[in-house]
């Protein structure tokens, strides 16, 4: 072991990231100064990574419990009951800062922290999804960073053998410094594999099984928790580093160890590492923990107790194992090549002690380091800007002279355009449990051994938050649960990942309080917890915050997997209905975006009473058989939508539609609403549509007939588009790729 361990100052405290005051009150727990692992230890669980410190005050608002909710937030994952003894275990996370730092790792690394967050639970991963966002693809660094991101996201999750079932891409000039990576990943587990992470029973050891442990990682936490400022990637060394590989034998050995019944409690070693487990485990248990850290496997030499504790190296995990049953833990871990080594003990009296070679160099109470960690109700403040934003009226700016070159823009704009060169590098079918791959609403998966299957789908939209915080969150809600609707699937649970700028700054603080508010109102409206999710602060560059970003993960059951509903057009002769409100708006809409340039104007009412009405109609008419297919109308607007409905498919198709005239035909066309549904209805099934509708008592209207070979739109009579699919396909297929030559 290297030399003695430097004397902690003030300096030093500031310098991993601790205020004065927190400081102060570190010295105020213990009695004393903190040694330096002490000082490791709170810089790291106190971060804003690990301590929610600034977030906690608004989380509490949202509606996390339900019949159907087996746990809510504060374990690994979410788990909601699914019927017949099993269950979905579901949770999202970010990897922002370190795919930014080193973008092939950093997104490799954030698919296997939430695939062991997930078979920490006993659950096995059935299926990941991924929503990103990065800057303007023009630029050359975006492009690096795109790549390297869907390189390491697929080189994970292919090598690891999980199937990536779903998600989003989007770009905007505010995510160039700050892309976001979320990672969404879902798991099966029976009602009576549930494992949870608390180190319970005085007297049980505690075992360091997986990988051995280095100095990759090492500020992991405190690097997410702080923003960026020029010459960001020299923090490369804090980036941890996978080995997809030995995550599935990791998997397999847990689970193998999970149902012999010697393991008491399980934690992954994510964010801050031993650090974060050896204290959130006790803490959660109400025990304490002992630990000695000359028994951690190591691959690098003179590690002092400073880098073992902190370090985030990949692929472990802590157990606590029935006293009596360790030879059975360390047989299984053997089977599988990987170390499993008693480093410690459970004890009784609520203190984290790390000893090294018997030396102490560690004494913490456990609760100070997790549930005392400081908890702030900062100013907030609605930004002065914003008014001006809101009031700007995207109808000021002159109309298209050609509709029909609108939409193929549109279409090929990098965020609406197909998204194929992404997820064709991602493996969909291992499992053989994919009924409907990327490309529609939802991902949707079979459950063996049943006649259900599972949807799953990620949303949000930073222009909508930014412009409304509160409305633009409860709309990715509202969209989340359409895009599980439009599959069949009725909605169960919320997992999110909430990325914003520095909550230090009262604006963007702000931002985030009217986000929660929002989602909480969504939820409750339309009857969806939040089982699980993740707060990532911090995403700013230089003093420039990134859009607010509030992703929403959402799971749906469909009792019958022949329920199961796609988004394309399937037979000419098919009625095409919209199902929902006329209400459309420009205000930040893909079309402003597009052609505009700028961000600005007003949402489009969301009436939440409505949106719910809207899904259980169409979800009605789905379980009934009445519907070939069902999208919904989202970026881009209703032109987009039918457009992606006859193109997205195995076969493109033709159709034609009238609207009638509702104001300028870039608002009809392009404009943005929530509470919007497409639906092909067979003409066999046309009167009971029209029954349906009328008992559910939403707004709705057949608008059009599939068939042929042109996309033809007509406005109050006038034809306005009316081009051959071939051609808007073409447009959709290759936008986004033209970028990557």
């Amino acid at each position: 072991m290297s030399g003695a361990e430097p004397k902690v100052t003030l300096d030093l405290a500031q310098a991993h990231g601790l205020t004065a005051e927190e400081y102060d009150r570190i010295i105020r727990i213990l009695g004393r100064e903190p040694t330096f692992t002490e000082l490791g230890l709170f810089s790291a669980l106190w971060s804003e990574h690990c301590a929610y410190k600034h977030s906690k005050v608004f989380l509490r608002q949202l509606p996390t419990r339900a019949p159907h909710v087996l746990q809510g937030p504060g374990e690994n994952a979410g788990i909601v009951d699914l019927g017949d003894g099993l269950a979905l275990v579901l949770k999202m996370e970010s990897h922002n800062h370190p795919s930014f730092i080193e973008p092939f790792q950093g997104a490799a690394t954030g698919v296997g922290g939430i695939l062991r967050d997930i078979f920490t639970m006993g659950a096995r991963p059935i299926a990941t999804l991924d929503s990103l966002r990065f800057g303007d693809p023009e630029d050359p660094k975006t492009r690096y960073l795109l790549g390297g991101v869907v390189a390491g996201i697929s080189w994970y999750g292919n090598c690891f053998g999980v199937p990536n079932v779903g998600g989003e891409v989007a770009f905007a000039p505010e995510y160039g410094g700050n892309p976001l990576v979320n990672v969404m990943c879902v798991g099966l587990v029976r009602h009576d594999r549930i494992f949870r992470a608390r180190a319970e029973g005085p007297g049980n050891p505690v075992f360091y099984v997986g990988a051995k442990t280095g100095r990759d990682g090492i500020h992991g936490a405190t690097m997410a928790s702080a923003v960026f400022e020029e010459g960001a990637e020299e923090r490369r060394p804090t980036v941890q580093v996978g080995d997809p590989f030995t995550e599935k034998l990791l998997l397999e050995a847990c689970l193998g160890a999970l149902e012999t019944g010697a393991v008491v409690g399980i934690q992954d070693m994510g964010a801050a590492g031993l650090a974060c487990c050896s204290s959130e485990m006790p803490a959660r248990a109400g025990t304490g923990m002992e630990v000695e850290l000359s028994r951690v496997p190591r691959r690098e030499t003179g590690m002092t107790p400073y880098e073992i504790m902190l370090s985030e190296s990949q692929e472990r995990m802590l157990l606590v194992v029935a006293r009596g049953r360790e030879a059975e833990v360390r047989e299984i871990f053997a089977k599988w090549d990987l170390d499993a080594v008693e480093i410690g003990r459970v004890t009784a009296d609520g203190m984290l002690r790390v000893r090294i070679e018997g030396r102490l160099v560690a004494e913490v109470p456990v609760r100070a380091l997790t549930e005392d960690a400081p908890v702030y109700e900062k100013p907030t403040a609605r930004p002065g800007w914003l008014d001006a934003l809101v009031a700007f009226d995207p109808l000021s700016l002159p109309a298209p002279r050609d509709y029909e070159r609108a939409l193929l823009e549109i279409l090929a704009a990098p965020t609406v355009a197909s998204k194929h060169w992404v997820y064709r590098q991602y493996d969909q079918q291992v499992g053989i449990n994919t009924l409907v791959l990327p490309g529609s609403d939802a991902g949707v998966l079979r459950i063996k051994g049943t006649r259900k299957a599972i949807a799953l789908t990620t949303d949000g939209n930073g222009r909508y938050v930014l412009l409304d915080p509160c409305q633009g969150a409860a709309l990715a809600v509202a969209e989340a649960a359409r895009n599980l609707t439009c599959s069949g699937a009725r909605p169960l649970a919320v997992t999110d990942c909430l990325n914003f700028g520095s909550p230090e700054r009262p604006e963007i603080l702000w931002q985030f309080g009217e986000a929660i508010r929002g989602i909480s109102q969504a939820c409750q409206a339309l009857e969806i917890p939040v089982v699980s999710g993740n707060v990532s602060f911090y995403n700013e560059t230089e003093g420039r915050a990134i859009l607010p970003t509030p992703i929403i993960g959402m799971a749906g059951l469909l009792e019958e997997a022949e329920w199961r509903t796609t988004q394309w057009l399937k037979n000419a002769g098919d009625r095409i209905a919209l199902i929902g409100p006329e209400a459309v708006s420009l205000g930040g809409s893909e079309y402003l975006a597009t052609f505009g340039r700028r961000l600005g104007g007003r949402l489009a009412p969301l009436d939440l009473r409505l949106e719910r009405d809207v899904q259980s109609a169409c979800r009605a008419a789905i379980e009934a058989g009445l519907v070939a297919s069902a999208h919904d109308s989202a970026e881009g607007g209703l032109a987009v939508a039918l457009a992606e409905a006859a193109i997205s498919g195995p076969e493109e198709l033709g159709v034609e539609v009238a609207l009638p005239s509702g104001g300028r035909l870039d608002l009809v066309l392009f404009g943005e609403g929530p509470s919007r549904i497409l639906a092909s209805v067979p003409p066999a099934a046309e009167r009971h549509f029209e029954s349906l509708m009328r008992e559910w008592r939403v707004p709705w209207r057949f608008i059009g007939t599939v068939g042929g070979n042109r996309f033809t739109l007509r406005v109050g009579g006038e034809v306005v588009i009316n081009v051959p699919v071939e051609r808007i396909a073409h447009a959709w297929r290759t936008g986004f790729e033209r970028y990557l030559v």
